[in-house]
């Protein structure tokens, strides 16, 4: 293999362990602090999906538990979920 391809290799990887280890470690960060973070965590273990192999297996963990959940509260107790529209206020 060329010496450039695998500088380049190198270089991309280490710019998507920095950009998604930072947006992961935000994400962390914003579950004490005001934040997304169920949305921005997953966002950083996609990044860094795209070259390590145990951030792709963490989000599909995440995946499965979020689908969990949502059905959980979609299904509470035994019955489905409905959306409570208030009343029409403009006079």
């Amino acid at each position: 293999m060329h010496p450039l391809q695998i500088t380049y290799r190198y270089a991309k990887r280490i710019v998507v362990a920095l950009v998604g280890g930072t947006v992961l470690l935000a994400g962390i960060a914003m579950i004490v602090l005001p934040g997304p973070a169920v949305v921005v965590i997953p966002i950083g273990l996609g990044i860094l999906g795209l070259e390590f192999a145990w951030a792709r297996a963490w989000l599909k963990r995440v995946k499965e538990k979020a689908s969990q959940v949502a059905e959980a509260v979609r299904t509470r107790n035994g019955r489905q979920a409905t959306a409570v529209v208030p009343p029409n206020t403009d006079r």
